[in-house]
């Protein structure tokens, strides 16, 4: 939306919209001026930048928004990188377009059209600075992924920024470290057992979970709230508390197994954990699956009856389907639980069950190596992934109960 909502009235320029402008640009001068030894001097000449800007943006009434925030990175990018090369460039262009959506979204008013009508100043004030919390929070829990991925394209054996890599030459950076992890037993034996454990307890997570929650939905169940909160105790103990408590049971059975049945000891530490981490999933397959049976009509599996199916039948055929989005969620936060998982393992499994995230403890505590930050890197994009698959399901979900247009 380029233009904005009739009846939002444009600010002030001189009492309000210049001198907001001109504290972010003194905020990113004063961090500017850090960087070339003189933050004071950023601070009052990024103040000053600020309130240009609002200016000339108030006088530029024809130009669409974003072609001016456009034009504001590329002019702030030219500028950096003239005083700090490709970083320069990076960043200036990163500050640039900040600056030009922040002028524009005060300066014309768009800070209200969130917000009714009625709203009074300090409810506006509110609203958007909740806004701006929840952005600041977001950001600094995602900021510290950002070195570690760039870091994992060093061309060096250490953790240190290079002044190649700060540069953006191509000699500072290499795929070396993704060469080690993708290339050697050190690394894949453990992201093997990580394939093999992950997806036989997602499974079971699934199974279960699935089962518990279809039945503490029925209104008739004795003591469901007491039993939902048993099952889904894994997930609000303390780690530590529920892997000690997993090392006292699984290993006498472990005994158990080996002693009486005569199973290979390797297959039962593969049990054991697999077990171990199905009880970590399962709690969120019941919260997924109960969120999404509030919204199902139960008359559908009445009507299912009355026409002669049982309830096999009726549940793959009538229940399954309209589930699915919410039962696929819950599969996939066990899914992730039981692949980033490090305390359960190293206390139920042995050495045989060693998985990625073990691995990766192992080798912070033994040695320092890139390869550990290039195993990060794929484990962030593989939960992104798996994240942003989850917002597509569950948007689909509300789609088919209609409770979002389609």
């Amino acid at each position: 939306m380029n233009e904005v909502i009739s009846y939002v009235r444009r600010p002030e320029l001189m009492t309000f919209t210049m001198p907001l402008v001109a504290l972010l640009g003194a905020m990113f001068g004063f961090i500017t001026g850090n960087i070339f030894g003189s933050p004071w001097v950023g601070f009052v000449i990024g103040a000053l930048v600020g309130a240009a800007l609002a200016f000339v943006f108030s006088k530029i009434v024809k130009v669409k928004s974003k072609q001016k925030t456009l034009a504001t990175g590329v002019l702030f990018g030219g500028v950096g990188m003239i005083f700090g090369g490709l970083g320069g460039l990076f960043g200036g262009f990163l500050v640039g377009i900040s600056m030009g959506w922040f002028a524009n979204w005060v300066g014309s008013g768009r800070y209200r059209a969130g917000v009714p009508i009625y709203y009074t100043p300090g409810q506006v004030l509110w609203h958007n600075a909740f806004l701006f919390i929840c952005a600041f929070v977001f950001f600094f829990l995602i900021a510290p992924l950002l070195p570690v991925i760039w870091l994992s394209f060093n061309a060096e054996n250490f953790f240190t920024f290079t002044p190649e890599m700060l540069s953006f030459k191509a000699e500072g950076y290499s795929l070396k470290h993704y060469r080690d992890f993708l290339g050697t037993d050190e690394w894949m034996v453990p992201l093997k057992n990580s394939l093999i454990i992950a997806p036989i307890a997602t499974l079971i997570s699934l199974s279960l979970g699935t089962l518990a929650a279809i039945g503490l939905s029925q209104s008739h169940v004795p003591g469901r709230q007491a039993m939902m909160a048993v099952l889904i105790s894994p997930m609000i103990v303390p780690l530590i508390i529920s892997a000690t408590g997993m090392f006292f049971f699984y290993a006498p059975l472990g005994n158990w197994l080996e002693l009486n049945l005569g199973l290979n000891q390797a297959f039962v530490g593969y049990v054991k954990v697999i077990l171990a981490h199905a009880v970590l999933g399962i709690p969120f397959v019941i919260i997924t699956v109960t969120a999404t049976l509030v919204g199902f009509d139960k008359s559908l599996t009445r009507a299912a009856a009355n026409m002669g199916a049982n309830p096999v039948t009726t549940f793959f055929k009538v229940q399954m389907p309209l589930i699915l989005p919410g039962v696929i969620s819950g599969g996939l936060f066990a899914f992730i639980t039981s692949f980033d998982e490090v305390v359960v393992v190293l206390f139920v499994g042995s050495a045989r069950q060693q998985t990625l995230p073990w691995q990766m403890y192992t080798g912070l505590r033994e040695q320092i190596s890139p390869t550990i930050l290039a195993a990060a890197t794929i484990l962030v994009s593989v939960s992104i992934l798996l994240l942003l698959t989850v917002e597509l399901l569950r948007r689909r979900s509300e789609r088919l109960r209609g409770m979002s247009p389609g």
